[in-house]
């Protein structure tokens, strides 16, 4: 049996299909992976096309539109392989991607996930905004990236050609065990789309696993190919998924106090995009704490049901203070210029 299945997830992007499945499948061992598209219930002709011109793929259909959290849960639950990698349709794969994620997985089955470096497909020097070299976040629950930082992309220069222990790893191209995947309960279906992998993520972290970026693999992600980055809709999810992620993972005695800084610092950002005259982005900031005080309820069972874990064993990878003071008051871009031991 082969150990990998390589899943993307798909809903009407039948042109990222056309465009990116050949070179998935030209460098993708076939003695090593079986490929899988799982389809949201497309309305485009998606199928038609991977019947027609790529036999080879595996499809999984839907009968719905899950959105990106339970419709790989209930792909991957169909499924089964030592090693699961999640990879968007606008990726494109290199060659040689995949055998140093495996190898990275063989070496110690205390690592549970894995992920590539990830470069931007339009200006392919640069580090693309979802991943980069790796994942962290600050203690207000801030996500940014080694070579990613806020707007702020940094150029490749092979400053992060080694591999290391990261916070979290992008959705983009993320390979997991399927076990850690399955036993963890997988992507929370709530989130829907936006910062799922992240709430996986520190649930490993809080099972006493690591997850690691492997610089030896390389793949190009454009970005926005499933909701445009200036939508409010994608606004919305990103505001309440942070709040969610907050309330269901922090250790007890810090959830008040850090929700009360998020909530006023989302204020906050509702007046800049005010001032910005983004009128739809400041009641998607709304709607977005509406929707978060309504699930609290809900979040409080989860919490119920999530390892405890203990927070020192991974604090090294939570930045201990404000990215946004470092990035907008101390006007410190890069990866480089913030002190994570602190």
């Amino acid at each position: 049996m082969k150990k990998v299945a390589v899943v993307i997830l798909n809903w009407n992007g039948e042109s990222l299909l056309e465009k990116f499945i050949p070179p998935l499948i030209k460098y993708t061992d076939n003695n090593l992976a079986d490929i899988f598209v799982a389809d949201n219930a497309s309305s485009d002709s998606s199928i038609s096309l991977l019947k027609n011109n790529f036999p080879e793929i595996n499809i999984i259909q839907h009968p719905v539109n899950y959105g990106f959290a339970e419709g790989y849960n209930k792909s991957i639950a169909q499924i089964e392989y030592n090693y699961i990698v999640l990879l968007n349709s606008d990726v494109e794969v290199s060659e040689n991607w995949l055998p140093p994620l495996i190898r990275e997985l063989d070496k110690s089955k205390n690592t549970a996930c894995v992920v590539p470096k990830i470069l931007d497909h339009k200006n392919r020097e640069y580090f693309e905004y979802a991943g980069a070299a790796g994942g962290f976040i600050d203690k207000y629950g801030y996500p940014f990236c080694r070579g990613r930082i806020f707007e702020s992309l940094e150029k490749d220069k092979g400053q992060y050609n080694e591999s290391s222990e990261i916070f979290w790893a992008s959705g983009a191209c993320l390979c997991i065990r399927r076990k850690d995947y399955i036993d963890l309960q997988g992507l929370d279906k709530d989130f829907f789309a936006h910062m799922e992998e992240i709430d996986l993520c520190w649930r490993i972290h809080k099972a006493g696993k690591e997850i690691r970026y492997v610089a030896d693999s390389k793949v190009y992600h454009v970005g926005g190919g499933t909701l445009d980055a200036l939508s409010p809709f994608k606004t919305y999810l990103n505001f309440r998924n942070n709040l969610y992620l907050l309330t269901k993972n922090l250790p007890g005695k810090l959830i008040f106090s850090t929700i009360f800084i998020r909530l006023v610092l989302d204020g906050i950002a509702g007046v800049r995009f005010l001032f910005q005259g983004k009128i739809r982005f400041v009641f998607s900031i709304i709607k977005a704490h509406f929707s978060f005080y309504a699930s609290i309820p809900s979040l409080k069972r989860k919490r119920k049901n999530i390892i405890p874990g203990n927070i020192d064993n991974y604090k090294h990878l939570i930045f201990q203070k404000s990215i946004i003071s470092e990035y907008f008051l101390k006007n410190k871009k890069h990866f480089s210029d913030i002190n994570m031991n602190l």
